[in-house]
């Protein structure tokens, strides 16, 4: 007994070394002495962090944009915020973020935002989404997944031209497009096996060019998303060690056998199957429990798996969303247009002639969804750990539908007020259930790069904490008054959040004194770009190969000519 004492002993210490030893590979960074001129200095703030559960009354310089130094003692900088009562916590990290315009970002950063990234619809044509992202500058920190959904787009709707990197800012011509001869390719239209390999090649060179991972609107294409192309769009993500964000396919569905956790088992498996890491993009609907128990569990056994929230009771998609056509929304649940359905834009609910003919010109325009019986579940969000908080951000449109210059006025905004007060709601609600702050900055922040860190992207590994050595985005805000003042009234979509009077990315003051600034200090978050990709074209003969002991080679026509179905569906022939 007293060995194995002395034994455990000695592993414990073994890998307290090796943590320290890690840590101290993340950083080699040494604190400046306090004699140092700094380029920014906080002072008397109450410095949180969430890794090491610090929180303290420091005061903090910055350096060359990277946090050099937190102490006790008096320093001095270039220039000085005093944030007295005031909480000094890492920058708010959004993966759920379709804000990538100017004026949405605008908003975004009011709200504590310093790195914004669009993991789910995610982007195509991702080298040069990020090369033009850095000729023109950006407010805060930026990064894209490849875009499934686009790109099965660009395969199953040769009719849309595209000639640019599309994200989501502009996709509501594209939509529009792929739907005017009334059949939307990339949503209803099952890929044959040429395609699917056309698609993951497109899906790979995004990879190549330093993509976060692969992001997956399921929901959005249930009908012609196979499980079969979602798996491998996975499996061509964890080909680089990537992760997938998905919305899965039955979201919102709460009957069997199409209950919205098994959507989530779906790609549950094969992320642990290819051991990959897995975003649950916002787990905000039916099931939510049982998704969460499961992450839990996957988390205990090493799996990197979290999900995401919004502190909201309605949504929002474009109208176009399948899961909103008659059949669906109003056969199928029940619902009605006129009572669940709100067009920000026109600032009316919508009736059946309103949808039809948004349908028919205008598919792309984003709608309020509203789903009250989310109310009783959104107090037991603010408490689920590592259930991060993501916003599901809407492009900044005005009245017209199009895009907001970047000085425009907050009541100019048409849409979800998520985009501006997700993080101002998020500290309301958890300091008014008695949610312990430190829980909601890991929430808010550090959580969100730590899984992210997990997943192979640097930048993120550098985010999230208040550390010496750590990339200086910091939000600082007034725990007593931090609070949203967005609402679904048409002139109050856009109001900022109140109580962050500063917000710093890459150490330079991007919102001070309430006042968002025309800097551009964000920088890319991305992988490096490789000489070559990793996709393997699959092809029949291959697969039996690899998967049988082999027969006659005539008998492979079993999958294409057999009687079931089956066959047809992996041809394309619905």
């Amino acid at each position: 007994m007293k060995n194995s004492k002395i034994i455990s002993l000695f592993f414990t210490l073994l890998i307290l070394t090796c943590i320290k030893n890690v840590k101290a590979d993340q950083s080699s960074f040494k604190p400046l002495p306090v004699s140092t001129e700094f380029d920014l200095v906080i002072l008397n703030g109450r410095v949180m962090d969430p890794e090491t559960n610090f929180d303290g009354i420091r005061n903090v310089g910055i350096k060359d944009g990277i946090i050099a130094l937190i102490t006790e003692d008096k320093i001095s900088g270039k220039e000085v915020i005093d944030a007295t009562g005031h909480v000094v916590a890492p920058g708010f990290i959004d993966t759920h973020y379709h804000a990538v315009d100017e004026f949405a970002t605008k908003m975004a950063l009011r709200d504590g935002v310093t790195t914004g990234m669009d993991l789910e619809l995610g982007a195509i044509n991702v080298g040069a989404w990020y090369d033009k992202k850095a000729k023109t500058g950006w407010q805060v920190n930026y990064g894209t997944t490849s875009g499934l959904n686009l790109i099965r787009m660009m395969v199953h709707d040769s009719e849309v031209e595209f000639n640019e990197p599309v994200d989501f800012s502009i996709t509501p011509p594209y939509i529009a497009a792929a739907a005017k001869d009334g059949v939307p390719g990339w949503s209803i239209t099952k890929s044959s096996i040429d395609e699917m390999n056309q698609i993951m090649q497109i899906l790979d060179e995004d990879l190549r060019q330093g993509a976060l991972g692969v992001g997956v609107g399921a929901a959005y294409m249930a009908r012609g998303l196979t499980s079969y192309e979602l798996y491998l769009a996975q499996k061509t993500a964890a080909n680089y060690n990537r992760l997938t964000s998905v919305h899965t396919r039955y979201h919102l569905i709460n009957d069997t056998p199409t209950e919205a956790p098994i959507s989530f088992d779906e790609v549950f498996t094969n992320a642990m199957l290819l051991e990959a890491p897995l975003l649950m993009a916002h787990d905000n609907d039916y099931g939510w429990w049982e998704i969460e128990e499961k992450l839990q569990m996957a988390r205990e056994k090493g799996l990197n798996m979290w999900s995401e929230y919004y502190p909201y009771t309605a949504g929002s998609t474009p109208v176009s969303a399948d899961f909103l056509r008659p059949a669906e929304w109003k056969d199928k649940y029940g619902y009605t247009y006129e009572t669940t359905l709100y067009d920000p834009i026109a600032d009316s609910f919508l009736n059946d002639e309103s949808y039809a003919d948004l349908i028919q010109n205008n598919a792309g325009r984003s709608v309020v969804v509203f789903f009250p019986y989310r109310e009783k579940w959104l107090p037991y969000w603010l408490t689920v750990p590592h259930m991060t908080l993501a916003s599901d951000a809407m492009a900044g449109v005005g009245d017209d539908g199009e895009l907001l210059p970047w000085d425009a006025d907050w009541s100019e905004y048409r849409g979800h007020p998520r985009t501006s007060g997700t993080r101002g709601a998020t500290f309301r609600l958890a300091r008014e259930n008695g949610v312990p702050l430190m829980f909601t900055i890991s929430q808010a922040s550090y959580w969100v790069a730590k899984h992210l860190g997990d997943a192979g992207i640097e930048a993120m590994k550098i985010r999230g904490r208040m550390q010496v050595g750590m990339a200086a985005d910091i939000t600082i805000f007034n725990p007593e008054t931090i609070t949203d003042n967005s609402g679904f009234k048409v002139g109050t979509h856009g109001i900022p959040t109140t109580g962050i009077p500063y917000v710093i990315v890459n150490g330079t003051m991007v919102v001070k004194d309430n006042e968002v600034l025309p800097v551009k200090p964000g920088k890319e978050v991305r992988f490096p770009v490789e000489e070559k990709g990793r996709y393997k074209p699959i092809d029949l003969n291959g697969w039996l190969n690899e998967h049988t002991i082999g027969l006659d080679p005539e008998l492979s026509k079993i999958h294409t000519d057999d009687d079931s179905g089956a066959g047809k569906s992996l041809d394309g022939k619905n």
